[in-house]
């Protein structure tokens, strides 16, 4: 049976911290399929800066953390970035 690619689903993107920093913006909307897909397009959209924060953050997805980057997003999720945080 052929797969089909998935329709792009629109999502919230909550940075924090230094991710906030790197992208420039608290909030955006984007479309995407997967949260892989998804960090593709912020990369694209924000540059350099953003992607070397990205390699070191963690992502929530509707308040669960996300391992596997190709899992399918859901319409209407919010996908907050989380660079790792220093503290005692």
């Amino acid at each position: 049976m052929p797969t089909h690619p998935a329709t792009p689903v629109t999502v919230t993107v909550r940075y924090f911290a230094g991710a906030r920093a790197a992208a420039g913006v608290e909030t955006e909307i984007r479309e995407a399929t997967s949260l892989d897909e998804l960090v593709g397009q912020l990369v694209d959209a924000h540059g350099e800066r953003l992607e070397r924060v990205l390699a070191a953050c963690s992502f929530l997805v509707d308040g669960a953390q996300t391992r596997d980057p190709s899992s399918a997003l859901a319409p209407g999720a919010v996908v907050d970035v989380l660079p790792p945080f220093a503290g005692g």
